[in-house]
């Protein structure tokens, strides 16, 4: 009888995982391959083709200081693989400790090969032209184009006569092979195991309450942008009532509404960074490895996933959700982190 009830719970638990990858898979999510010819199928183009020669010239670039003013900040500096791609800070932190001005928290650099937009406005279309801004910004690595070429043309470990254009092709193909792999590609690809029961259920939820309607795709975000918040969340409506006394009676007269704005956003905004245009528009940010990315949103106000979870819910899908599933969609996310994959490419 035992034998018997084991093996009917393990075919309902294949077939209730059968379903639901299929599920996932028609509602856009994609797990990131293994093969990096598989990869570069899905992501290199025709003004930016993924050549080895220039992977390997992007990692040298990417890793190297000189390209700062003074020398200390490199790309990896505040994209550090080992924290998710980003650095750990509320705002990114540059040339001579500066803060971002705005309060900008640095964005993952991994598994942006799969973005159609960059920075926290979306106002860059490409890894390449992402890969400029750094550079040049006076709060970050403080440097200038001519000041860049100079830098690394007088460097003998690399090629003579590279363009600045060049030096962010190069880093761009470089950005491109940083892409993650973990438990939730495994499931994807049919490993029923690979997830719990509460990852599971949170993939359901993720799904059935709309959260991949943006964050879709191998990266599961960094397609599309934006507005947050949907809800508009801090619109306090009160209304006041005003009455006329005639021959001794108390009569109507009008309503009056006032309504007050507290905050552009469910939290503190430190920073007063308004989006594109000043319109409250995002990039969506990519949720890889999300669990080792904190602090949270564009400020980085927000410390824990948990409370990320509960706001994205709240205002962006209007949905108030109970612990458990809170639980369940923090599990799966968690799901999401995975290691660096190394593909087979000498560099």
């Amino acid at each position: 009888m035992k034998f018997i009830v084991v093996s009917t719970l393990l075919i309902y638990t294949s077939l209730w995982s059968d379903s639901l990858r299929e599920f996932a898979l028609s509602k856009g999510l994609r797990a990131i391959p293994s093969e990096f010819e598989v990869l570069k199928s899905q992501v290199d183009s025709e003004e930016n083709p993924m050549t080895l020669e220039k992977i390997k010239l992007g990692k040298k670039l990417f890793f190297d200081k000189n390209l700062s003013l003074n020398r200390d900040i490199s790309c990896a500096s505040c994209h550090e693989i080992k924290k998710g791609g980003a650095d750990s800070k509320p705002t990114a932190i540059g040339h001579k400790t500066q803060e971002n001005p705005s309060h900008l928290n640095t964005p993952t650099v991994l598994n942006t090969a799969y973005s159609r937009h960059f920075f926290w406005d979306g106002r860059a279309s490409s890894l390449r032209e992402q890969a400029a801004g750094p550079m040049q910004a006076h709060f970050e690595m403080a440097s200038t184009k001519e000041l860049v070429v100079e830098r690394v043309n007088e460097n003998l470990e690399y090629d003579d006569n590279l363009s600045f254009s060049d030096i962010t092709s190069a880093i761009a193909v470089y950005e491109k092979t940083l892409v993650t792999r973990g438990s939730f590609d495994e499931f994807l690809e049919g490993d029923a195991s690979a997830l719990n029961d509460s990852a599971k259920k949170g993939l359901t939820l993720f799904i059935k309450l709309g959260c991949k309607a943006c964050h879709f795709g191998p990266a599961v975000g960094g397609r599309f942008i934006q507005k947050f918040p949907l809800r508009d969340y801090n619109s306090i409506v009160s209304i006041t009532s005003t009455y006329n006394d005639k021959n001794g009676k108390r009569e109507f007269n009008e309503f009056k509404f006032n309504v007050e704005m507290k905050h552009a956003y469910p939290f503190e905004n430190v920073g007063g960074f308004m989006g594109k245009d000043g319109r409250k528009k995002f990039r969506v940010p990519i949720l890889r490895n999300i669990s080792k990315t904190a602090p949270y949103f564009h400020n980085g106000v927000v410390k824990t996933l948990r409370e990320a979870i509960n706001i994205m819910a709240k205002y962006q899908i209007g949905v108030q959700l109970t612990p458990i599933q809170l639980d369940d969609l923090e599990e799966f996310l968690k799901s999401l982190d995975g290691e660096l994959v190394e593909y087979d490419l000498d560099i």
